[in-house]
């Protein structure tokens, strides 16, 4: 006799077939996706960490070593034989030799030496301009960002009555958040630049970039401080506190870690964006660091080198060669190291917050 056939057994039917495909379909899309993010990123840290560890080199002081690439100002690179035997060598240190060159030819009787060198762009000496001027924007406008995101989520979420204009504010808020980037570094240029006369600028990058991901920050921090109880603000409203008060010692404790969850996404977009920097704030060469001004007040209003700017230039704007091609994937590989460093950083405060603060 046998046994009757469970009546919540599957069954084979076309719409079960169907949905077993599409979910090997989405699932092969997903493993090509991450294979191909993760064939992008090898590429960039195999090459880029060769690039930059493959460049320390001996030196006289303490701590008897540097890294040329991570310290030193991008220079053109000189390629030339000299006794048989081919060198490279940057710009500051190819001028140095033909000078000791000539002085020891000169010492001897002997006719100055004739160097006959091929010179490559950019593609000698290092990147640490671009660092100090990637991590300066990335504060500065993350600073101005949050500052001025946070307040308006305040006034959005605990001030504001809901109507028309306020539902008319947010939805503006979302539109912004989809406007490219070189719209806003076209506004930038025409704000700041031109009609405020700042020059291409620290200041002007600043508060292009600022505006950029103000979006983001006003919508993630108002998310933060609704997800806040409301049994906070009325125990404390009960208790005598004022609005502020309750804003500032019962809700924005708790709601510190969504807003850093809003930081670290501009981040990410703050660090990468090359249009609105090229407008405002970024040079392709600049010989001074930032802090190397006569006064306090120039620290702001002079232009800085960026790493997505350089690796615009390096990869777009010079002839190509086996000598950029370092430079381009070393440059991405610190980059992508800084960006990292600060996001880890955030999401480590972040991560303390939520042990801090529990309800």
């Amino acid at each position: 006799m046998s046994t009757p056939a469970h009546p919540f057994v599957s069954r084979p039917s076309a719409a079960r077939t169907i949905e077993k495909s599409t979910f090997w379909i989405f699932r092969i899309a997903t493993y090509i996706i991450l294979f191909a993010g993760l064939a992008v990123f090898g590429d960039i840290v195999v090459k880029g960490s060769s690039a930059v560890f493959g460049s320390f080199k001996e030196t006289d002081r303490f701590p008897y070593f540097t890294n040329t690439f991570l310290a030193e100002a991008p220079e053109s690179l000189y390629v030339f034989e000299h006794e048989g035997m081919k060198r490279e060598m940057g710009d500051r240190e190819y001028r140095a030799f033909r000078e000791k060159e000539t002085a020891a030819a000169a010492a001897a009787g002997r006719p100055a030496p004739k160097f006959k060198a091929e010179s490559y762009v950019y593609s000698a000496g290092g990147i640490w301009p671009c660092i100090v001027g990637t991590v300066l924007l990335v504060v500065g406008s993350m600073t101005i960002a949050l500052t001025l995101g946070v307040s308006s989520a305040v006034f959005l979420s605990e001030y504001a009555k809901d109507g028309p204009f306020v539902r008319f504010v947010r939805l503006a808020i979302l539109n912004l958040a989809g406007v490219p980037s070189i719209v806003f570094g076209l506004f930038g240029f025409g704000m700041f630049v031109i009609f405020f006369d700042w020059n291409v600028s620290l200041l002007a990058g600043w508060f292009t970039l600022a505006f950029m991901v103000l979006p983001v920050v006003i919508t993630a921090s108002e998310e933060a401080l609704k997800a806040v109880p409301k049994g906070f603000r009325e125990g404390s409203l009960a208790l005598g506190a004022t609005k502020w008060q309750t804003i500032r010692s019962n809700v924005l404790p708790y709601a510190l870690p969504g807003i850093l969850t809003s930081s670290i996404l501009g981040i990410a977009r703050v660090a990468g964006e090359t249009a609105p920097i090229m407008f405002t704030a970024a040079y392709v060469v600049r010989d001074k660091l930032p802090w190397d001004v006569e006064k306090f007040s120039d620290f702001f209003f002079q232009g800085v080198m960026a790493l997505p700017y350089h690796i615009y230039v390096v990869s777009s704007k010079i002839p190509q060669n086996a000598y950029t091609s370092r430079v381009q994937y070393g440059t991405a590989f610190v980059f992508l190291g800084i960006v990292a460093l600060i996001a880890l950083s955030s999401i480590l405060l972040r991560n303390n917050l939520r042990g801090r603060y529990k309800w």
